[in-house]
């Protein structure tokens, strides 16, 4: 086990000393540069038909570089928005409360009016000092929801040719709506000094009506009121909203991967053992313990775990939020400055989408030069 703030260092340290592991077992999005830096090794020739068919095309887009699939998916953790519905409730807003098995999609028009009411009538008298949605720039963390956010007016952020192209309309229309949320005070204030564990801890809190997480916080969040560590409360998930109606969804898949350590037994051996316990029908089961990738997994536990059934139904509109891009560690320094400065009046919603687009495709212009999957 390493911490993810120590990753890079090992792995870089036994890259450079000839020493990688065998097999890395983590989240893709943060292995990708791997990828194109030549270190990880294709592995279509342990993946089959039946997982092909058993696992949704969604992920297998964020596993996939150019031509070959690099990591064998094996659970995911799904990101969404989480709303308190007690205090939807105590804002007269029952209308938009979901099932608690439901992952909930509102229009986006529906979202701004739950975000003014839950402004305007949220009892102060049991919800003091709350906000109606939160907001965070001061880091890199949590930066996936802000790039879901930044796709609500149809961008698709990346082209074909992984170049950044939310310069547009429609980027910074969703860059204004962002900005007009704040100014209008239906976020937390001081998004550009504010950390996603700070919002986070402010909805455990009741200060939100509506905030960001994933399958593994909302279930710490549940765990933490069965324990008395947090104040119970009712809270239910929901989509990521659209201008098109469409929910925005996105994941975080995870699986194994394989490093080029240039012994052609130890590669064969790592690809027999990858492909056992990611196929194997009995070994697939500890993928329940995230979110299972494989449907066969999720029919076998749908019952005990109702949410699995609905982050399936949401598999159509998920994107892959890397864009699987050269350089994505480096690109993700680069956007929270400029929604820094959009928060803080020191650019408009049109300079701050540009000169992310400048930046970013700096980086990856330059990590192209250096990638496997670009220069075969």
């Amino acid at each position: 086990m390493i911490a993810g703030d120590q990753r890079d260092e090992m792995l870089n340290v036994n890259l450079n000393g000839g020493t990688p592991p065998d097999i890395f077992f983590e989240s893709v999005f943060a292995m990708g540069d791997y990828v194109h830096r030549g270190a990880l090794l294709p592995m279509d020739d342990i993946i089959d038909d039946e997982a092909k068919s058993d696992i949704e095309d969604t992920f297998w887009e964020p596993v996939t570089f150019g031509d070959n699939v690099y990591f064998y998916p094996f659970s995911h953790m799904p990101g969404t928005l989480v709303y308190n519905a007690d205090m939807f409730k105590a804002a007269g807003l029952d209308k938009f409360v979901g099932d608690e098995s439901e992952i909930k999609t509102w229009t986006l028009d529906e979202f701004e009016t739950i975000l003014e009411t839950l402004k305007s009538d949220t009892p102060k008298d049991k919800y003091s000092n709350a906000y109606p949605m939160g907001l965070f720039a001061v880091n890199n963390q949590g930066d996936t929801w802000n790039l879901a956010y930044l796709r609500m007016f149809g961008n698709k952020f990346f082209n074909d040719e992984g170049n950044i192209v939310l310069g547009d309309e429609s980027g910074a229309k969703a860059t204004a709506w962002l900005k007009k949320i704040y100014d209008e005070g239906l976020t937390n204030p001081g998004a550009e000094s504010v950390s996603s564990n700070d919002v986070n801890a402010m909805f455990q809190n009741q200060q939100l009506g509506v905030s960001f997480t994933n399958s593994v916080l909302f279930n710490n969040i549940k765990a933490d009121m069965e324990n008395g560590n947090v104040n119970e409360f009712d809270a239910r998930l929901a989509n990521i909203p659209s201008e098109s109606g469409d929910p925005l969804s996105f994941t975080y898949v995870t699986g194994a991967a394989l490093f080029d350590t240039g012994d052609d037994t130890r590669i064969e051996v790592s690809k027999d053992f990858v492909k056992f316990f990611s196929s194997d029908p009995e070994l697939v089961t500890a993928s329940k313990n995230g979110v299972p990738v494989r449907k066969s997994v999720v029919d076998q536990f749908k019952d005990e775990n109702p949410l699995f059934a609905a982050y399936e139904e949401n598999a159509p509109y998920m994107f892959s939020f890397t864009g699987n891009v050269p350089g994505y560690n480096e690109l993700r320094q680069v956007l929270y400055p400029e929604l820094q400065a959009l928060y803080t009046n020191e650019k408009t919603p049109e300079e701050a989408v540009n000169s992310y687009q400048e930046k970013g495709n700096d980086v990856i212009e330059k990590s192209k030069a250096d990638s496997v999957i670009f220069n075969k």
